[in-house]
């Protein structure tokens, strides 16, 4: 789940790191009355869970409350990356001497949280681990013990963070992790970390995501989730309890299985064709939840074929195939369905399905040579 910006800005500033007291608007005239209050000189800054907001101009400086009001009319009617402009952060004006990185975030591979640092902040991290890793300093958390003093301070040495804000560096790199820690988060970003010409640090920009599958944990993050901001159907797969990411291809896939589904998008893609999601249905899919799921791929104008992909162990193969039966009968689709059934009852839902005349394969490769061929044709 993303936050907003503002959102990670909030729970930052409840950890003890210093963030802008700027406030949210949702119309032009609110952006005046805030810069008013602010004394002026702000920062507008679209809130939409995308990055290169500013490169699209959804990112402005205003010396005026009118220039403010002007500048959030603009930005409110924009669309950034296919995301329609709802909501901007009016921010006071900062003067800045230096921009640094600093984030926390998963290393799957080390097994353990890291904490990254780069002099070469206010740009996107991606590109500088692409062009220059070596301006990246990293330190692993070991997650019985936290993160220890000596760690920031290995941080800002290694980044050649001047001396006088290593205590107060030291103080942000320990709230970001316990923000970090106890959202149970994927990521904690501050990009950019900023020296201000007062000779102080802050948090000009946040970014949070969080897992999912700790939310239950967290009712009152959970609370924060902008249904606007994601796909339709990825709304209305959580409510069925399915895992659904919604793709730029014309074949939805349904598969029961995370590994499963990553394995048919690939064999898709090896025989010519692009997934248009990845749909999880789980183990035991009720006939029901694979309506549900059959619906959210047809919602998808962009596909032109179906591929089912079901190994039947705690999900019966029948259950699948009435539930695909089930969705026929509500939503009528005019496209092509490819479906492949493996496992539990897998005999009689072959049966079910051939009834109804829908194309069967007993082979995955097959199944997808049948849906890219389907799809193309």
């Amino acid at each position: 789940m993303k936050l907003h910006e503002y959102q990670s800005k909030q729970i930052f500033g409840r950890y003890g790191i210093p963030v802008p007291k700027g406030r949210v608007a949702a119309t032009a005239s609110e952006a005046r009355q805030i810069a008013e209050e602010l004394g002026g000189r702000v920062v507008v800054k679209s809130q939409v869970l995308v990055g290169g907001r500013g490169k699209a101009g959804g990112i402005r400086l205003a010396k005026t409350p009118k220039e403010a009001e002007d500048m959030a009319t603009q930005i409110l009617g924009m669309e950034i990356k296919g995301l329609p402009v709802r909501k901007v952060l009016v921010d006071p004006a900062a003067n800045i001497d230096q921009e640094i990185y600093l984030g926390i975030t998963n290393d799957r591979t080390a097994r353990r949280p890291v904490l990254m640092a780069s002099a070469a902040g206010g740009v996107d991290i991606e590109e500088v681990a692409r062009t220059t890793p070596e301006k990246i300093i990293k330190v692993h958390i070991d997650p019985l013990l936290g993160l220890r003093d000596y760690q920031a301070r290995d941080i800002a040495v290694g980044i050649d963070l001047p001396k006088q804000y290593w205590k107060q560096f030291g103080e942000i790199c320990h709230g970001l992790w316990q923000a970090y820690l106890e959202c149970d988060a994927t990521l904690a970003e501050i990009n950019p970390l900023v020296i201000l010409k007062e000779k102080q640090l802050a948090a000009l920009d946040g970014k949070m995501l969080l897992d999912d599958n700790a939310l239950f944990r967290h009712p009152e993050l959970a609370e924060m989730r902008d249904a606007d901001e994601e796909a339709p159907g990825e709304t209305e797969a959580r409510k069925y309890g399915l895992s659904f990411i919604k793709l730029d291809g014309n074949i939805g896939c349904m598969v029961n299985g995370a590994g499963l589904a990553m394995t048919t998008m690939d064999i898709v893609k090896l025989f010519g064709g692009e997934p248009a999601n990845f749909l999880d249905i789980g183990g035991g899919a009720s006939a029901d939840k694979v309506a549900a799921a059959l619906r959210i791929i047809l919602s998808d104008k962009n596909v032109k074929a179906i591929l089912f992909n079901v190994f039947g162990g705690i999900t019966r193969c029948d259950e699948v195939a009435r539930g695909i039966l089930t969705a026929l009968e509500e939503v009528k689709p005019q496209i092509p369905m490819v479906v492949r059934l493996v496992g539990t009852n897998a005999e009689e839902g072959r049966r079910l399905l051939a009834d109804a005349d829908m194309t069967t394969a007993e082979t995955l490769a097959d199944a997808a040579q049948k849906a890219v061929a389907a799809a193309k044709a």
